[in-house]
């Protein structure tokens, strides 16, 4: 292996290191709602400054090793190629936002600059991911080694926008937690200007979150039969309305309706972990009902959606979830042999997943290895 890819293990091993440090599961239901807590201090105690020293480590190392790097990314040259349309006035098919931001950062260290442009998604895309860690993960520690072995910080240093676009999502369901919808559509529609897939997940997120609410009945399953059914038999209709938004991705390299079999299996793997536990950790808790369902959506899109360009853009927006979901049904699973034995496979289970993505990262579209940066190369 490369020996760059010891920066990525490192960093991994570091920064769960400092997840150690932060003791979560006190706080997050006052974070989620809001309001400080009866009877909670005011400030900050002893235990959230220790949290807010640990997660400030996790962020300076994750957004320095992505800001840091250049040529990094199977897409890195290509939105450099794309600055250079901008300046010079051309069409580019990205959003008007990501676009009005691009020429502002030129406007301000001259044009053909894009080393402050991806060192600022750098910056907010992690932010936005650890934020959402602080405000929803009773779990920090594991919460954290989900969201890296899962490759969604490291693939971020890839596609720019969409990923700043899933960070600003996991942020904003806490809106979706509250019941806030407005303030959540309004950060949906900041992202839209990154990206407009995430206007997908108004519907889905509000979906979830009136389904965990509320004891289902029959009709809920008609429903959710009538949904799997219209993606069997209903491609043609599926695939004529993504097209009109995303016409380049029709007979693209990426209309290849193959099926994500290793997505499928994780999926499927955090369902039955969820009906092991379901007494112990999703029949009274709302919050982990409302992942449950997004994960339960996720595993459908991938089953039964493989005609959808880039299945996985959309189905990241949903199985994000198992970042809080997992660490969730084991944090209040009923403790024992069992339970261990469940933490160490999701552990071991990841690592292997983890393997498999560093070794991924050398591939010509991926392009995560060898790592550079404009410090020392």
């Amino acid at each position: 292996m490369e020996k760059s890819a010891l920066v990525y293990i490192v960093l991994t091993l570091v920064t769960v290191g400092f997840g150690f440090c932060v003791r979560n599961s006190a706080y997050t239901a006052g974070y989620l709602s809001g309001r400080r807590m009866s009877g909670a201090p005011v400030g900050y105690d002893r235990q959230q400054a220790r949290n807010l020293v640990a997660e400030t480590a996790v962020f300076c190392l994750l957004a320095g090793v992505s800001a840091c790097r250049i040529a990094v990314g199977g897409d890195y040259w290509v939105y450099w190629l794309k600055f250079q349309l901008i300046d010079q006035g051309r069409h580019v098919s990205y959003e008007k936002g990501f676009v009005g931001l691009v020429k502002l950062f030129h406007w301000i260290f001259g044009e053909g600059s894009y080393l402050p442009i991806f060192g600022f998604f750098s910056l907010v895309t992690v932010f936005f991911f650890l934020k959402a860690l602080h405000d929803q993960a009773d779990w920090y520690v594991l919460s954290l080694f989900l969201l890296l072995t899962q490759g969604f910080y490291f693939n971020s240093m890839n596609s720019v926008r969409y990923y700043f676009a899933l960070a600003l999502a996991m942020y904003a369901q806490k809106y979706v937690l509250r019941g806030e919808y407005g303030k959540f559509i309004l950060w949906v529609l900041l992202g839209c200007t990154i990206h407009k897939s995430v206007l997908l997940i108004i519907p889905a997120y509000i979906a979830a979150d009136l389904l965990s609410r509320v004891r289902l009945k029959k009709w809920h399953y008609a429903v959710g039969l009538l949904l799997i059914l219209s993606l069997i038999f209903g491609q043609g209709f599926y695939r004529n309305l993504i097209f009109k938004f995303y016409p380049y991705y029709k007979d693209s390299m990426f209309d290849n309706g193959q099926l994500s079999y290793v997505n499928i299996g994780k999926c499927l793997a955090v369902l039955i972990l969820c009906l092991i536990y379901w007494k112990d950790s999703i029949r009274d808790d709302r919050r982990n009902r409302y992942y449950f369902y997004l994960n339960l959506a996720g595993l459908v899109l991938y089953t039964c959606g493989s005609f959808i360009p880039e299945v996985s853009r959309v189905a990241y927006y949903l199985i994000q979830s198992q970042i809080f979901l997992i660490p969730g049904v084991l944090w209040n699973a009923k403790k024992g042999w069992f339970r261990n034995l469940c933490i160490v496979g999701v552990v071991a289970a990841y690592l292997l997943y983890f393997a498999m993505l560093l070794r991924g990262m050398y591939d010509v579209e991926i392009r995560l290895l060898p790592y550079l940066n404009w410090i020392f190369n």
